[in-house]
């Protein structure tokens, strides 16, 4: 439940912190002509001036919310951080009530009260059931400050507090608003791990729990939109396991099992957090390297063909070992196309260079094409 979401949650998230954030505006919108209407028709203009000061700030913070996720930037920070803010909100309307001296219509409230499991099931929607726990915690904690408050600062029992027919206070019914609030903590996160483990069973590959080629067709496009609008690099390699279909035959597909799972592991302790890693298709991976530039990438990609050249294999029941090699070719956006299907087919291309010039090496731009060449053997 407190595990950091993959790669594969962390695009969810930021669907569903969009269609968040866009209610939130669209609520706010709505909310907005209220302290207006009290300014021209009120004599309360302290009020107005307040409600109208608030609804203000809220609108720019959800706009500039919907701003920053429009430009593809999402972390599991934004969605804790505005989740809080949906919850500090609602406790933030109870206690406007202590000020205005009705006590029992901030512990007895009927219909703000109920807002916090709208605010609760939404954190559902940023798939990490951390910030669903977060929030839920954060509800309790404030919601009990607020009661405590109202309990010690006011006599509760007495009638002439209760204004709007709100009805008497009792320990009872607080204590079943917290457990509520607890369980439907828990529900928002039980439906963020169920969302989560269906998501991944339709976007990972099953053997290397890799993200699969659907996934990378939807994630490739998102960091070619950000390339082209910020004049980042993005590199992408194509690994190739050589002669896998006669390691197959020689020991067996339990091992050539093995042999899948290891590469990707032996990929995956080369790159960082942002990279990408998939199964494009039986013994094919793609690695995305985005902000990478061709010189870095080689470097990067070069590791990843070492680890897994030195990596021992340990045959299933039987006491022998193996080792399997990979033929990478690698494309560079810019030099090698500014869509998807350019650089897949550039490092498809190369990819074949490699495997024809004897396989186990990397083959990337040419010097020709102005890239920096990396120290060390890079082309055949």
């Amino acid at each position: 439940m407190l595990a950091t979401p993959d790669p594969i949650q962390m695009d969810a998230g930021a669907e569903g912190e969009l269609i968040v954030a866009r209610a939130r505006t669209a609520l706010t919108a709505l909310l907005l002509p209220i302290p207006i209407i009290n300014l021209v028709l009120d004599s309360n203009v302290t009020a107005g001036v307040v409600g109208l000061a608030a609804c203000a700030v809220a609108l720019a913070f959800t706009l500039g919310v919907q701003a920053l996720l429009k430009r593809d930037f999402y972390r599991p920070w934004l969605g804790l951080v505005t989740s809080l803010l949906d919850i500090s909100v609602v406790s933030g309307a109870l206690a406007s009530f202590l000020f205005l001296g009705q006590p029992i219509t901030t512990v007895n409230s009927r219909l703000v009260f109920e807002v916090y499991f709208i605010a609760l099931g939404a954190t559902a929607l940023r798939y990490d059931a951390r910030i669903s726990v977060a929030a839920g915690v954060t509800a309790i904690v404030q919601y009990l400050a607020l009661v405590l408050f109202a309990h010690f600062t006011w006599d509760l029992a007495d009638p002439r507090l209760d204004k709007l027919g709100y009805g008497s206070f009792d320990w009872a019914t607080q204590i079943s608003r917290l457990v509520l609030l607890a369980v439907a903590t828990l529900l928002a996160a039980a439906i963020v791990l169920r969302s989560q483990r269906l998501r991944r069973q339709s976007r990972s590959d099953r053997l290397t729990g890799l993200p699969n080629r659907s996934f990378f067709d939807e994630r490739v496009q998102a960091e070619l939109s950000r390339a082209r609008r910020y004049g980042e690099p993005v590199s992408l390699a194509m690994l190739d396991i050589d002669h896998f279909k006669k390691f197959n035959d020689t020991w067996g597909h339990a091992a050539g099992d093995v042999a899948l799972r290891a590469v990707a592991a032996a990929i995956l302790a080369n790159v960082r957090q942002s990279d990408l890693v998939v199964r494009y298709g039986g013994e094919e991976f793609v690695v995305l390297l985005p902000g990478m530039g061709a010189g870095a990438a080689m470097e990067r990609v070069e590791d990843m063909r070492q680890t897994v050249e030195q990596l021992p294999l340990s045959i299933p029941r039987r006491e022998d070992s193996a080792r399997v090699t990979v033929s990478i070719g690698l494309a560079v956006y810019g030099a090698d196309g500014t869509q998807a299907e350019d650089l897949l087919d550039r490092a498809d291309a190369r990819l074949f260079e490699a495997k024809a010039a004897g396989r186990n090496r990397l083959v990337g731009p040419p010097l020709g094409a102005g890239l920096a060449q990396p120290a060390g053997e890079r082309h055949p």
